[in-house]
């Protein structure tokens, strides 16, 4: 297959390096995002975003000119989606329905610029069936085009899915190696698939169905919510036992069999805070470990929130007439996880907001970011250097393990009040 021109929609923290990869493969590739700041800072070879190795590809597949961002789609040979894919819920928190409607955008604003011949591929992760429907969706727009829907083999356009399993912070490298899961609608849009991965990929490139491809994603990231929510109800009961439990599962995981991952503040991201909930609401009947599993994670940041309030009504036994205004918490991090700016789905937001709420006055250390976000602009909230924090605190609350807070771990260790939610101290 011959691939002159690949655009790829939605140029965030899986887009862009996507983008960037190919590009450096001496592609001619069309990034395309709503975001006129992205677009601009992407065309003057800058990064919107932070990611290890990726300033230095965008810059120069720009200047070489092989990588261009736009507002628009653009005529290509193959399209890959990479928007977000959300979920909604309800008031009470038990169901939650995948919000599809950026994939849908994004099909209906490259419609109309497919030609015969044309791949289109979601990157999304996404609930399943969700492929299908974006064929629809194009389908719906270009009726003067088939589609595999309804024409099979013999399609004008090809359609597949192909999520993307890479680890935030080390982005680039594993675009590259590791391994995909192609799944096309027909044997034929797999086939014509797997030739573009190929272009960059060099892992295994492995082919099935869209709907297992899409469920593959799932399950990786339903696997390891399952397996931290684990760590985390451990985390709750070895505190009530007055276990310290970063030793225990150290010493648990001596077993040859045994391997406990590290609890957190909760889980965050755009993946594995997200995903299994589509599983749920898909089979709500039948993913009860699922749903328990999200329950306990989604449950964990409150459980900081209680020992935050704890240390405040020692402070205030300890100090008669303090009011909640009259103590200062630094909560250390509010990324989604170490040495990393993605906010998206993050615990440590959510606690942060709640501590303002109780009136204390907050310092936010988060070295990856230069300004607060909007949710987090309340009058008794500042973003601050760590050793500010850590002289002016009474309660210091650990929330991400960046690594600048390892290097200054003797002196957190050295404050009273302080609540490691990540390990940090251990």
């Amino acid at each position: 297959m011959n691939f002159e021109t690949i655009s790829v929609i939605g140029l965030g923290y899986i887009g862009l390096p996507t983008a960037a990869v190919i590009a450096s493969r001496r592609k001619k590739v069309i990034g395309v995002d709503v975001n006129q700041h992205a677009v601009d800072t992407i065309n003057k070879g800058n990064i919107h975003i932070v990611e290890p190795e990726l300033d230095m590809i965008v810059h120069a597949a720009v200047i070489e000119g092989y990588l261009q961002a736009t507002t628009k789609p653009q005529p290509a040979d193959a399209f890959l989606i990479a928007v977000p894919t959300p979920f909604n819920s309800d008031a009470d928190g038990r169901q939650h329905k995948a919000d599809l409607s950026y994939i849908e955008s994004a099909s209906k604003a490259l419609a109309p610029v497919l030609k015969v011949g044309d791949l289109v591929v979601l990157e999304s992760t996404s609930p399943v069936g969700a492929t299908e429907k974006m064929s629809a969706w194009l389908a719906e727009t270009r009726p003067d085009l088939t589609f595999p829907q309804t024409h099979g083999e013999t399609s004008d356009i090809r359609i597949a899915h192909c999520p993307e399993r890479v680890l935030p912070g080390h982005v680039v490298r594993e675009l590259v190696e590791n391994d995909r899961v192609i799944g096309g609608m027909t044997p034929k849009c797999s086939e014509v698939a797997k030739a573009l991965y190929h272009i960059f990929v060099e892992g295994e490139c492995l082919v099935t169905t869209a709907r297992t491809a899409e469920m593959t994603k799932l399950t990786e990231n339903s696997f390891r919510d399952v397996n931290i929510a684990f760590a985390n109800e451990l985390s709750v009961i070895c505190n009530k036992l007055d276990i310290n439990v970063w030793e225990l599962i150290s010493l648990a995981n001596r077993h040859p069999r045994v391997d406990i991952l590290q609890p957190g503040a909760g889980v965050g991201g755009h993946c594995i805070a997200v995903d299994p909930w589509f599983i749920v609401d898909s089979c709500p009947e039948e993913a009860q470990l699922i749903r328990a599993a999200r329950e306990v994670n989604d449950g964990k940041p409150q459980w900081v929130l209680s020992q935050v309030k704890d240390a405040l009504k020692k402070i205030q036994h300890k100090n008669p007439g303090y009011t909640s205004g009259d103590i200062t918490v630094a909560c250390l991090g509010i990324a989604f996880k170490p040495d990393i700016d993605d906010l998206r789905e993050s615990p440590a937001l959510s606690i942060v907001n709640a501590v303002a709420e109780l009136g204390c006055q907050v310092q936010i250390v988060e070295p990856n970011i230069e300004s607060l976000p909007r949710k987090l602009e309340h009058t008794n909230v500042e973003l601050v250097p760590l050793k500010r924090s850590l002289a002016e605190a009474d309660v210091v609350c650990v929330l991400v393990k960046h690594s600048p807070f390892v290097r200054e771990v003797e002196f957190v260790s050295a404050k009273n009040n302080v609540i490691d939610a990540v390990g940090l101290l251990s």
